[in-house]
């Protein structure tokens, strides 16, 4: 399969300015994978890899200091290999086990900062909680589920990926309604590689289902982890609710009737956390960056869209006898890969959305991304037509945004006269490639 991801990871290494890196990501996302790839292609003597999950001794290594000479001396004697600079890419993996090899990156930033070390795991913001290191010593990149540019280049559609990779215009009517094809197959696997490889193994949606309730039992038993911080139950409750809340502003109180709204809000952060969900908050527009403006108000995406398919128990059959996928369950599913795939692609820049503020007023706008030094509204439309009376408004309101961009299964087309652009929502991940 190839990864975007590695791309990033080479930019790193070229980097006058690297510091160590710390890699997040939901748990199965690929971490160590590109990792790995990343280091037989770009060092000559491979990986050196310190999985704290495997091993209790490497965190012995540890606990005596963080002088990063010692360290290295006592990796290379239990590794039975050097590790040198240039050479070598020194792994700590599954690094939340082990909150002193956090702690230590600072030291080699500062005493080595010739060795490339990076740092991977899936619960990372948790041990980011109780670990301090300053500001500026280490760099951080985060690993999300496989793109639809990238479920497509797997699947063997490299031309149509290519088209992707470059802003969105109008392309052959053939080969939209192709891409629409393949788009509903996306929906149904997802990006989690390990689902993508199961259906290019098997091509069987019934065996990818199979293989997303694998990943979403593993999950749940990671449950057992969080619950120093909250109700395990109240857990598996709130990401079901939230899983069916996609595309409507959160309750906490809904969200599990069982428990107080504040036990709910702190199980949706704990989630959040874990990547397992994430947050879209509502901003007022009134400038850039849009999360100064934010509200109170949220919504929320699922870490993956085949996961939140699973999690809904919406059978594949049912899915697979639909003409349009993106149109029904209100059209969750469909915000859901637009909000899944503005997050990958606008990574550092969190997709917003609004809601005005006016009393009784209904409007609102499915997703606000910085763009070009402008807010760019986006909404998401799960069928080919609708009303867009939310976006207009959006615009009368905020004269000096961008046009507004609608995203929905119908061609490319542009009505500069209302200041809207309709673009199929398979390049909802390429709108930050537009001028």
């Amino acid at each position: 399969m190839k990864r975007f991801f590695l791309e990033k990871l080479q930019n790193w290494k070229d980097s006058p300015l690297r510091k160590p890196l710390i890699i997040r990501g939901m748990r199965q996302t690929g971490k160590t994978w590109c990792l790995k790839e990343f280091a037989f292609a770009s060092f000559p003597a491979g990986i050196r890899l310190i999985d704290f999950e495997h091993s209790r001794k490497w965190q012995a290594v540890f606990e005596p200091d963080l002088d990063p000479g010692r360290i290295l001396v006592e990796l290379e004697l239990l590794l039975g290999q050097p590790i040198r600079a240039g050479q070598n890419i020194l792994v700590f993996d599954e690094v939340q086990q082990c909150p002193r090899a956090l702690e230590s990156l600072r030291y080699f930033y500062e005493q080595m900062p010739d060795l490339h070390v990076a740092a991977a795991g899936s619960l990372l913001d948790f041990a980011l909680e109780n670990v301090s290191f300053p500001v500026g010593r280490v760099q951080f990149l985060d690993l999300y589920p496989m793109t639809f540019c990238e479920f497509l280049l797997a699947n063997g559609h490299s031309s149509m990926a290519e088209l992707l990779l470059a802003p969105p215009r109008l392309i052959p009517m053939a080969v939209h309604e192709v891409l629409l094809q393949e788009l509903r197959r996306y929906c149904m696997i997802g990006g989690m590689p390990g689902c993508v490889q199961t259906w290019l193994d098997t091509q069987s949606i019934l065996d990818v289902r199979t293989e997303q309730d694998n990943l979403l039992s593993a999950f749940q038993q990671d449950f057992s982890k969080y619950t120093p911080k909250v109700d395990r139950h109240c857990l598996e409750t709130v990401w079901e609710n939230a899983a069916k809340a996609v595309g409507t502003q959160i309750a906490y109180a809904r969200l599990a009737p069982d428990y107080t709204g504040t036990t709910n809000k702190k199980a949706f952060e704990v989630l959040s956390m874990a990547r397992l969900l994430r947050p879209v908050r509502a901003s007022s527009a009134a400038g850039i960056p849009l999360d100064c403006a934010a509200t109170t108000r949220i919504k929320v995406i699922l870490g993956d869209i085949g996961l939140m398919q699973s999690i809904c128990n919406r059978t594949a059959a049912d899915e697979w006898a639909q003409s349009d996928l993106l149109a029904i369950y209100r059209g969750s599913v469909a915000e859901q890969f637009a909000g899944q795939e503005l997050v990958a692609s606008f990574a550092g820049h969190e997709p917003h959305w609004w809601k005005r503020e006016a009393k009784n007023s209904t409007a609102e706008v499915d997703y606000l991304v910085e763009l070009q030094r402008g807010i760019q509204p986006v909404e998401v439309k799960s069928g080919s037509a609708g009303s867009l009376k939310s976006l207009h408004q959006f615009i009368k309101d905020h004269p000096g945004c961008r046009d507004g961009i609608v995203l929905s299964s119908a061609p490319y087309a542009e009505l500069p006269e209302q200041r809207l652009r309709f673009i199929p929502i398979y390049f909802a991940g390429s709108l930050n490639l537009l001028p």
